[in-house]
């Protein structure tokens, strides 16, 4: 299988990935309303409904399994990447399932249940394993960054942009810094333990631009800074 992501040509645009899989090889397309074009035979799409759990776990009911010989191109909106992985059977990762894209025949999913303290965080019930060799698609929002977690010096993350992280890896809710930087950030992961975390570095586009547009005005944006969780409440 061969994957070529064409970058965005400006900021209006979205990224176009194209797919050339090859005969015998098969990719199931977890966003298959996003396929524009696609050459091949008729017979190498085949539509099928997810099981209950990819239902829920994805929020969508139908999958495309696209099979070999053939060539198709998926388009993603503006500010939205496609991230390809490499699995060797060997990654103890737990990734969102929210964020898959694709995934290539030969993977395969096992369900890991949070602690009752992690799902009231994160409103999620469950988080993804995958084991088997192939590839994955992870959707982000921007470039996706790696850092490696340590065993006793904490690593910081916005909860919100962590893809993956270590299935032992140990994680608080909370943020940092002195008394006005914990109160008008936003809640981090923090993180430690031993491997890699993913998380994507185009999150904060859309706090970026909403504080750097003065239509809000100076009262506004001084009450989103200065009041505590202020940027949370205050839209």
């Amino acid at each position: 299988m061969n994957i070529d992501i064409q970058e965005e040509g400006d900021s209006g645009s979205g990224q176009a990935v194209a797919f050339t899989i090859a005969d015998h090889e098969e990719v199931h397309v977890l966003h298959p309303q996003q396929i524009v074009a696609y050459q091949g035979p008729s017979s190498g799409r085949a539509d099928r409904f997810m099981d209950v759990k990819g239902m829920y776990r994805k929020r969508k009911l139908i999958r495309a399994d696209m099979s070999g010989p053939c060539h198709f191109v998926a388009a993603l909106p503006p500010g939205y990447r496609i991230k390809t992985l490499q699995l060797d059977g060997k990654s103890d990762l737990l990734y969102d399932f929210r964020h898959l894209f694709f995934y290539s025949k030969g993977i395969t999913m096992q369900t890991r249940v949070l602690s009752m303290k992690n799902m009231f965080i994160t409103r999620d019930i469950v988080k993804v394993k995958f084991s088997g060799k192939g590839s994955i698609g992870i959707l982000t929002e921007g470039t996706v960054c790696e850092a490696t977690l340590h065993p006793f010096e904490p690593l910081y993350i916005d909860a919100g942009s962590v893809i993956a992280y270590p299935e032992n890896a140990n994680l608080e809710l909370t943020v940092y810094g002195n008394h006005l930087a914990s109160q008008h950030m936003s809640y981090h992961w923090k993180m430690t333990g031993q491997g890699p975390v993913l998380f994507q570095a185009g999150r904060q586009n859309r706090r970026f631009e909403r504080d750097t547009n003065d239509e809000d005005g100076i009262f506004k944006r001084f009450l989103r800074e200065v009041l505590p969780f202020g940027g949370v409440f205050i839209k």
